[in-house]
């Protein structure tokens, strides 16, 4: 039985007791909150090693991590280390978005190599596969891209991105009444260009009905894909996204219908204003299903810093409502991203996530916060540097300068807590 079915049902699973556990909530209301579509539980059920996560209303924010091949560089190896350190550094979810190289191995290998939620977005393999068969990607058939996502979900992977709110009337309308960076989405570049050349409806939306009936067989999460979200502030919350966004809200209730798991994807580059009102519609029309976003990006201006960027958006979409922050990394929009750009990404966007946390959920998430004040306050090193988000690069700058006060090296004899002690600190256990 699907886990939404289930839910509905009043049936709890083992999947729902593992993440009602874990996110501290009764399992009775975590299943009322699947039946609603309010709250996914990403697993499909052929993979053995891997732990649920739910994604969505009343749970901490969750982060994924984006890694895979590109044809300038396609390692494997590579990318399996990538994966590894993201999940290391406390990413949710691994998505594979290779495009280049062994396609079929290097998701398997992945799967296999990881035990968190993996998702895929397998438009790009049946337009990579395309080319390379007739030479082009508007010579893909629609057989070929439900034939792609039936294969990843008999894989195992958790979640698939499809990009099925992109319609024809939209494209065309794009042609007369232009944005200022166009299409960004990869997935819906391709299915743009497949529409334009043959005159025919997205087949992601068209075939909407077997795509449901594949999600129904695999108990496969569907991630309605942003493929018109604003890849510039100037282009941010326009027609265009809207009308997507509007077709995604149908799709939705469709899928619910059916008793598939959705969430919905959102922007992109969106100035700091529009963030929270963003999160809103998105809640309005998608009727509370979870929202899944890219940063959001609030300046155009920061390569080389665009983690810094997203993590900002981030906090604020998270604390809109947001439910799943998909990082960005120091390489966005300049080139494929190193393993240390992987771990960097990872940590901003989870600060970013448990910012938002703070507000969302309370002392379940201020905990960590006050043993870090309290820690602090006692000058008990240890447990300051074991609490740390990245607890590697906390000791390695702490240890840079050695300081014999007992405090940092920052203040040395003159730290705050040497002058002063406990004498206006709560009492609490303190530590050498």
């Amino acid at each position: 039985m699907l886990q939404m079915e289930s839910a509905r049902r009043s049936v709890i699973t083992k999947e729902v007791r593992t993440v009602a556990e874990s996110e501290d909530i009764p399992p009775e209301a975590l299943a009322q909150r699947i039946a609603e579509g309010k709250v996914v539980v990403t697993r499909n059920p052929a993979r053995r090693n891997v732990n649920p996560i739910g994604i969505g209303q009343g749970l901490r924010t969750k982060v994924n991590a984006n890694i895979g091949t590109s044809p300038d560089l396609s390692d494997l190896k590579m990318e399996i280390e990538k994966a590894k350190l993201a999940v290391k550094a406390g990413a949710d979810t691994i998505m594979d978005l290779s495009t280049a190289g062994d396609l079929d191995e290097i998701r398997r290998t992945i799967l296999e190599a990881v035990r968190v939620p993996v998702g895929t977005v397998p438009i790009y393999q049946a337009a990579i596969e395309a080319i390379k068969r007739e030479g082009s990607i508007v010579n893909m058939s629609e057989g070929d891209v439900l034939n792609t996502v039936e294969k990843h979900a008999k894989d195992g992977v958790d979640f698939v991105t499809v990009h099925a709110g992109i319609r024809k009337a939209t494209v065309e309308h794009m042609k007369e009444h232009r944005r200022t960076v166009g299409i960004v989405s990869r997935g819906g570049t391709f299915l743009a260009a497949w529409m334009l050349h043959n005159n025919e409806e997205n087949p992601l939306l068209s075939n909407y009905d077997q795509l449901l009936d594949i999600a129904k067989e695999h108990d496969l999460c569907l991630s309605l894909g942003d493929a018109l979200r604003p890849g510039s502030i100037a282009d941010a919350t326009d027609e265009f996204q809207i009308d997507e966004l509007l077709t995604i809200g149908e799709l939705v209730e469709r899928a619910w219908k059916n008793n598939v798991q959705v969430m919905v994807e959102g922007p992109g580059h969106i100035p700091i204003h529009e963030i929270s009102a963003n999160i809103q519609l998105e809640k309005t029309i998608c009727k509370g299903a979870p929202f899944y976003v890219l940063g959001p990006l609030p300046t155009d201006i920061a390569a080389g810093y665009d983690h810094i960027t997203g993590a900002i958006g981030g906090a604020l979409a998270g604390l809109a409502g947001a439910d799943f922050l998909c990082y960005v990394t120091p390489a966005e929009h300049l080139g494929l991203p190193t393993g240390e750009d992987v771990v960097e990404g990872v940590v901003v966007t989870r600060i970013a996530a448990h910012i938002a946390d703070i507000a969302k959920l309370g002392s379940k998430a201020s905990k960590w916060d006050m043993e870090m004040a309290e820690a602090r306050a006692a000058l008990n090193w240890k447990e300051q540097l074991a609490l740390a988000i990245n607890p590697e690069k906390a000791t390695k700058i702490h240890n840079r300068v050695k300081s014999s006060s007992g405090a940092c090296s920052m203040c040395g004899d003159w730290c705050v807590f040497k002058i002063l002690g406990n004498r206006l600190v709560k009492p609490t256990e303190r530590c050498n």
